[in-house]
């Protein structure tokens, strides 16, 4: 059997940010039990802002061709996402609006969400640790026939969250994420 892949997506830019430090430390616990993990920056995929008038015109972007074929090489995916305003920041779900435009030859408009498994995860120094970001997340994947696993995490006061070599410092986050990495790993190789 080949090795279970999982791509690991911060959904954040941002210098410093307690997303993609979430990003880092979930790549590490997927890698030690087992997964070939792969983690990226969006950075490397920029996109405009979804217009399906500049689709017509132009055809989906490249970078958004590219990182369809990135996650369709992938068995599992691990989102990371901050909140904003509640709800997932414009950079997630631009991205998502664009990979669900993405066709292949004999391929479906956004067949890269279906038969593969998602986990999503947010980071933020309040106290409701990103979940209404997480909840606008799992809905906004279904809806592209996505199957999300049932674990997530919401990492609260994430700015205090981390020991001076960036591990997890509390055992009940540290519990948290190894479940969240388990049954995504769990999952992805049922539907491998």
């Amino acid at each position: 059997m080949s090795a279970l892949k999982i791509l690991v997506i911060p959904g954040s830019l941002r210098s410093g940010s307690l997303n993609a430090k979430l990003a880092a430390v979930a790549a590490h616990e997927l890698a030690q039990m087992g997964a070939e993990v792969t983690r990226i920056s969006l950075s490397d995929f920029p996109l405009p802002i979804y217009d399906g008038d500049l689709q017509a015109k132009s055809g989906v972007p490249k970078h958004a061709v590219n990182l369809k074929r990135m996650i369709g090489a992938h068995h599992g995916v691990l989102i990371v996402t901050p909140e904003y305003n509640s709800s997932v920041p414009a950079l997630v779900k631009n991205t998502i609006d664009w990979l669900s435009r993405v066709q292949d030859t004999h391929e479906s408009r956004g067949d890269v969400f279906k038969g593969r498994v998602f986990a999503i995860a947010s980071a933020s120094g309040g106290r409701l640790g990103g979940t209404r970001a997480l909840a606008a997340l799992r809905l906004i994947l279904t809806a592209c026939h996505a199957t999300v696993i049932p674990n997530q995490l919401a990492l609260s006061f994430a700015d205090q969250a981390y020991d001076e070599m960036d591990h997890l410092k509390h055992a009940a986050d540290s519990e948290a994420l190894k479940a969240l990495a388990r049954q995504l790993i769990d999952i992805s190789q049922r539907m491998m």
